[in-house]
């Protein structure tokens, strides 16, 4: 009797990228791709539509708040198993996807092999994530805390805002303005503006001058911005997309690429605790 295959879902906002997950999946013997979303309004339609067991998601999803949806998912289909894919190494974004109840978290520079390993392994009750976000965890676990509670590790003091915030802050960054950012998130203007003060106290700055700037040079320096045209309500809009997302693509659809930057991730069931990783992978800042 043949064995089911796995049932899944794949949301990102970007066509080309869900394509080359999509087709890498399919072409798993004991896998099957049986509806992609674009946006987190379609996701709920397309896991009544199709029933997925995984649901295999992007972190960034334009100015959607993906940890949102991951929370309301876990809580109104708790069965549902949730692959996070991000190219943020900081343990921070891990972090909060695991606490909003996902299962596991890919880098987007691992291999292509990784993301089919990650998928069985929380089907089975696992969880998964990359080497890199436990060798980071894992480092992050042997540094001692400041007593001025300012921390010297690089990105560490985003540590110190909410989800929201941090939301907020990452579109601050791509060049939205507050009344945008209000209409993303469904939210008033006024509430923006007062996120945006609680930033400005949390960061020390004392500017939204001073908050923009930091948050412009933060995802440049994230996502290793480049600017691409995304359609949001059929009108034109400029966001931020890193090279490495393209990349994904290129190692998911290449038939002959062996050879990847990153080795096998690190999984664990729910019972087993994550392994130590291994020497650390050196960020190519040239790709």
């Amino acid at each position: 009797m043949e064995t089911a295959k796995i049932r899944i879902l794949v949301l990102d906002d970007q066509p080309l990228l869900r394509y080359g997950i999509s087709g890498y999946l399919n072409s798993q013997p004991d896998m099957m791709v049986c509806g992609e979303a674009e946006s987190i309004a379609d996701v709920r339609s397309k896991i009544a539509e199709c029933q997925p067991q995984v649901l295999v998601t992007a972190l960034r999803l334009g100015a959607e708040d993906s940890l949102k949806l991951i929370k309301k998912l876990k809580t109104e289909t708790p069965q549902l198993r949730i692959l996070v894919y991000s190219a943020l190494a900081e343990t921070i974004f891990a972090e909060r996807a695991m606490r909003a109840k996902a299962n596991g978290y890919v880098m987007k520079q691992a291999a292509r092999e990784e993301l089919a390993i990650a998928v069985r392994e929380i089907v089975k009750g696992g969880i998964y994530v990359s080497r890199q976000v436990a060798l980071s965890a894992f480092q992050k676990s042997l540094q001692p805390r400041p007593k001025n509670n300012r921390m010297p590790r690089s990105g560490a003091w985003l540590e110190e805002l909410s989800n929201r915030e941090m939301h907020i802050f990452q579109l601050l960054g791509s060049g939205f303005g507050n009344r945008q950012i209000a209409t993303s998130l469904g939210l008033s203007v006024k509430t923006i503006d007062s996120h945006q003060e609680n930033i400005k106290h949390k960061l020390h700055l004392r500017s939204c001058a001073q908050l923009r700037e930091r948050a412009a040079k933060w995802v440049e320096q994230t996502f290793d911005a480049e600017e691409y045209v995304s359609r949001d309500a059929g009108q034109q809009r400029k966001w931020k997309l890193p090279p490495r997302r393209l990349r994904v693509v290129e190692a998911l659809a290449a038939s002959a690429t062996p050879d990847s930057e990153l080795a096998a991730g690190t999984s664990a069931t729910a019972s087993q605790p994550v392994r130590s990783p291994p020497a650390p992978y050196a960020r190519n800042k040239g790709v």
